[in-house]
């Protein structure tokens, strides 16, 4: 009799990677997915005849990638063309201030200088540097490890690694560590932006999300044709490898017999064996029951701890004023109180930071006539509590549109109405979350560990994807894929090779016999 596959549930990335990695390990895999096409948040959406990012929109980690599809006997520039990035980003303020950060450390100064002195540009450089040895200390015994904790990461890094660890800064706030290197508060305002990256606040988020700032030094890809591409990759190279990919099918239910996992239940009624399964969704919807009695599997995340959710518009139109990068940043006027706007009164922010992702601005010009454009505003994860009503979105857009005339840039009436999406659509897309985009926030030195790891109370059952650690981000959610992948093909090694008479089994507590 032929083992029963790996099931995985969902083919966001994490899935995705993680059903490559088993695959090619040589474990029969099936991933299901109840969109109509693989992705998750990686989606595009239609402007016409033409097709336009509405995810992540940043392509950073190459070496992810390229580690991914070397284990599976392939090669990353077979199957997608990337392009290195130049800009990383055009900020602008309501004064008229502009800067462009770019990978080259030296011309990123040279903006700075321009902006806000000499002595800042100083200050910047040793901000990198500091970013650097983070980045450094936290790469193998955090982002590479199954689910750490301090302790853990004390010891992964050894005693020649605890000066890096103790220079980290895990008790500061974001905030409070960019004070010490940047009086201006316009590049606090930008570098404090990476807490966003997870969906956090700089005020309560730690200084070790500085870190971002090297990881983008160290390259930001355009991806040739959009985002999409990257889990169109992914799909073709899962199916080389003989990984069955169903669109389309829901699942209602995970199953468990004995008190460990043996198939799933399809929202049909059909049911599948599974010899283990792969949750690549957001762990929130296990511990509100959405797949049944696999809740007891999941620990529940403590109330308030949702991470950003976002107001969308996806729009085909021309622009006037300030010259647009392929990434570009317009900023409020006061980060305290949008910060407290969404997360302290869970509102959408009166005076909103807008993100506008160019789509057809190629480096160095880009396209005179109408072009794509994907604006975005962050907004609390409440869609399913709270959701927005027309005249409040109608609000939000005008903030929007007003925020981006303060610093410079005009839009002219779209060719056809922008296509809107809101934190309910969110909620609808991604259950049990209210439409946060990051699973938990990062607010708190112990947040990153609080993350769920990849194996979880059931057994048979793991995780992968944006809410698991190592966290959220196209990259991210890759090494979440490796990481359920690795737990997995352990926990059998042991299980072969285990002495005992009775194997593994759950904690008491509502599971289902079926």
């Amino acid at each position: 009799m032929s083992e029963a596959p790996v099931v995985v549930v969902g083919a966001g990335i994490g899935g995705l990677a993680c059903a490559i990695e088993l695959a090619s390990r040589g474990m029969p895999v099936t991933v299901l997915e109840q969109a109509a096409q693989a992705g998750g948040k990686m989606r595009e959406l239609a402007l016409g005849e033409r097709r336009i990012d509405a995810g992540p929109t940043v392509f950073t980690m190459r070496w992810v990638f390229d580690e991914l599809f070397e284990r599976a006997g392939a090669r990353l520039a077979d199957h997608l063309s990337l392009l290195p990035v130049d800009t990383l980003a055009r900020h602008a303020w309501r004064d008229g201030a502009s800067l462009d950060l770019f990978s080259d450390i030296d011309r990123s100064a040279e903006q700075i200088a321009r902006l806000a002195g000499a002595a800042q540009a100083l200050r910047y450089r040793d901000f990198c540097e500091r970013a650097r040895r983070i980045c450094q200390a936290l790469e193998h015994p955090f982002l590479r490890a199954p689910r750490p904790n301090p302790l853990s990461l004390m010891v992964r890094g050894g005693w020649r690694g605890l000066p890096g660890m103790l220079r980290i800064s895990p008790f500061a706030t974001l905030w409070s560590a960019l004070g010490e290197h940047f009086p201006d508060e316009r590049l606090r305002q930008l570098f404090g932006r990476y807490a966003t990256y997870c969906g956090s606040s700089p005020f309560l988020a730690p200084a070790t999300l500085m870190l971002v700032a090297h990881v983008e030094r160290e390259g930001v890809w355009q991806v040739d044709g959009g985002m999409q591409r990257v889990a169109q990759a992914l799909v073709r190279l899962a199916g080389t490898l003989g990984v069955q990919l169903r669109c389309g099918v829901p699942v209602d239910e995970i199953l468990q017999r004995a008190g460990r996992v043996c198939g799933v239940r399809l929202h049909g009624g059909e049911t599948l064996p599974a010899s283990a399964v792969v949750f690549n969704g957001d762990a929130a919807a296990l511990h509100a029951g959405l797949l049944g009695a696999a809740a007891c599997a999941a620990a529940p995340a403590p109330g308030g701890q949702r991470s950003l959710s976002a107001i969308t518009w996806a729009l085909n139109t021309r622009v006037e004023g300030l010259a647009l990068a392929r990434h570009n940043v317009f900023f409020g006027d006061d980060s305290r109180r949008e910060f407290d706007d969404l997360f302290v009164r869970a509102q959408v922010p009166t005076d909103p930071t807008v993100y506008v992702c160019a789509q057809d601005r190629d480096e160095p010009a880009g396209d005179a006539g109408a072009q794509r454009l994907l604006c975005l505003v962050n907004a609390p994860a409440t869609g399913d509590t709270a959701p927005l009503s027309d005249k409040e979105l109608m609000r939000c857009e005008q903030r929007m549109l007003q925020r981006l005339a303060q610093c410079g840039l005009r839009l002219a009436p779209p060719q056809a109405p922008p296509v809107c999406t809101t934190p309910a659509d969110f909620a609808r897309m991604f259950p049990a979350t209210g439409g946060a985009l990051y699973g938990r926030a990062s607010h708190g030195w112990m947040a990153s560990f609080r993350r769920p790891g990849s194996r979880t109370r059931l057994p048979g059952l793991y995780l992968a994807g944006g809410s698991t650690h190592p966290g959220p981000g196209v990259p991210m959610a890759a090494l979440s894929g490796h990481l359920a992948a690795t737990s997995l093909q352990a926990d059998r090694a042991a299980d072969r090779s285990s002495t005992a008479r009775w194997p593994r089994a759950a904690t008491p507590g509502g599971t289902s016999m079926r």
